[in-house]
């Protein structure tokens, strides 16, 4: 039996006890992140948020197979943010779509779920109406049998059965009246967090993308645990890392009691390690500011400034004229005379290799000073 067809379902429980050491560390974990980010100038946090929310969106995504292109995702993002984009356009309706949701989720963590909202992400998630080739039911509670399985055609291994379409009505308001109640005093924010995310999966209340949704639940109520829009680290990047154990534990829950300590453990340390990671994404947005702080005295034009800052940030391959013209929106010429510039001044240096090969790279390591002077323009 599956933990929906239990008497006493919804009624979850886990020991108190064994959770509360490590939902201690987790806060306090938390506290320290925060509070580094502090420190921070204005433009550092919004660095970091931005680098927070592209990996997410990405990685919620590639946990269900869909592979999302990063600098598209960075771009929506910072459009909706108010922030430079970088130089790249997107017109890709699914990008926006994630991107409207998971921004939804986190700056508007205190307004309340319902229904119609939960259909509106969805019709976000799938403007196509359709899950590859498969057409489906969008913007409303699936209509039928829901099924999680794997394996070959014929020899497929169910994982996990839904509960029937006939009772979502039911199931689905249950679970957003218990969603909206205000956290009182014995209530945690994280653990409510980890429940809604099991809680919301095992309904499964949607054709497709119910792992996205319960994600995006589960982030909003993380922002409002904190009190706070800003997001400085992935909870779906670390899981995304983790996806098997994920999985693995997903499918045990399911099946066995409605004590559910075990998920509500592995959910918190899960939590705590993406916190942990946040320190690389500190470290990339220190060494970018460092970057820029190296520049500040190097006159350049929109252009030059829009690329090196997508160069400082998340490109790949090595950098060619045809590629700062695609980035830039400008000729080969007006490439090629940027980037001259850029290596007359020390800020760019050409790689081995000559013709059309020829490609270029940050200086990493440059101050002020290697700048001749009469190569620096009014």
């Amino acid at each position: 039996m599956f933990i929906h067809e239990l008497e006493g379902w919804p009624g979850l429980s886990w020991d108190e006890e064994r959770v509360a050491g490590l939902l201690g560390s987790i806060r306090l974990a938390q506290g320290r992140l925060l509070g580094r980010m502090e420190l921070f100038g204005f433009h550092q946090q919004q660095e970091t948020v931005l680098r927070t929310l592209t990996e997410d969106v990405v990685k919620t995504s590639d946990i269900e197979g869909e592979t999302l292109d990063p600098a598209q995702v960075r771009s929506s993002l910072a459009l909706r943010l108010g922030l430079d984009a970088g130089g790249i356009k997107v017109n890709d309706r699914n990008v926006d779509g994630i991107v409207d949701v998971m921004l939804d989720a986190t700056r508007n963590h205190d307004q309340p779920v319902t229904r119609e909202r939960l259909f509106v992400w969805h019709r976000s998630l799938f403007p196509a109406r359709r899950a590859g080739i498969r057409h489906m039911r969008v913007g409303a509670w699936r209509d039928g049998p829901m099924q999680v399985v794997s394996g070959p055609v014929g020899r497929e291994r169910e994982h996990y059965e839904a509960p029937p379409a006939a009772g979502l009505e039911a199931e689905m308001g249950t679970f957003l009246d218990w969603f909206n109640q205000p956290d009182g005093p014995n209530t945690d924010g994280l653990l409510k967090s980890a429940l809604a995310h099991l809680w919301f999966v095992t309904i499964h209340p949607f054709d497709d993308g119910n792992g996205r949704i319960a994600r995006a639940l589960s982030d909003l109520l993380l922002a409002r645990s904190e009190q706070s829009p800003q997001r400085f680290y992935s909870m779906s990047a670390q899981i995304r890392l983790e996806r098997g154990a994920y999985y693995q534990i997903l499918e045990r829950t399911q099946k066995d009691t409605l004590n559910v300590t075990p998920w509500m453990e592995w959910f918190l340390a899960c939590l705590g390690r993406s916190i942990e990671a946040a320190d690389t994404t500190l470290a990339a947005v220190l060494r970018k500011a460092r970057f820029w702080q190296s520049l500040r005295d190097v006159p350049m034009n929109d252009r030059q400034r829009r690329v090196l800052n997508r160069l400082a940030e998340d490109f790949e391959g090595p950098l060619t004229t045809s590629k700062w013209a695609k980035l830039a929106r400008c000729s080969a010429d007006t490439a090629l005379r940027d980037i001259t510039d850029l290596v007359e001044r020390g800020v760019l240096a050409r790689n081995s290799g000559g013709g059309r090969s020829t490609s270029y790279a940050l200086v990493e390591e440059r101050t002020t000073t290697t700048i001749p002077a009469e190569r620096r323009r009014p």
